[in-house]
């Protein structure tokens, strides 16, 4: 079963997760931003949501994750939750 890290920042509108993806493609710290804006508990570890398999996230962002490339930000991603900047750190199949 593939299994993947990855780290992200959840937060309420579509403008304010475009608002960080600019910060960070100006060279802001994608943990420290996670710290100061994410409305997720993984927040405070800088995003991490560490090691998980393939399935166990909502659809949307099981998608990204187990296809998209690795180190780059990825979004806005719209889930149920709200917008999500993602970034995934490894992936194994």
């Amino acid at each position: 079963m593939p299994k993947a890290t990855a780290r992200h920042i959840l937060v309420d509108s579509e403008e304010k997760c475009l608002d960080l993806k600019k910060q960070l493609e100006s060279g802001a710290d994608f943990g420290a931003l996670a710290q100061q804006h994410s409305n997720c508990p993984s927040g405070r570890s800088g995003g991490d949501l560490g090691q998980f398999s393939q399935g166990q996230m909502v659809p949307e962002f099981d998608k990204v994750v187990f296809s998209g490339e690795l180190n780059k930000v990825h979004g806005p991603i719209k889930t149920q939750f709200g917008y999500h900047l993602l970034e995934i750190t490894s992936r194994s199949d």
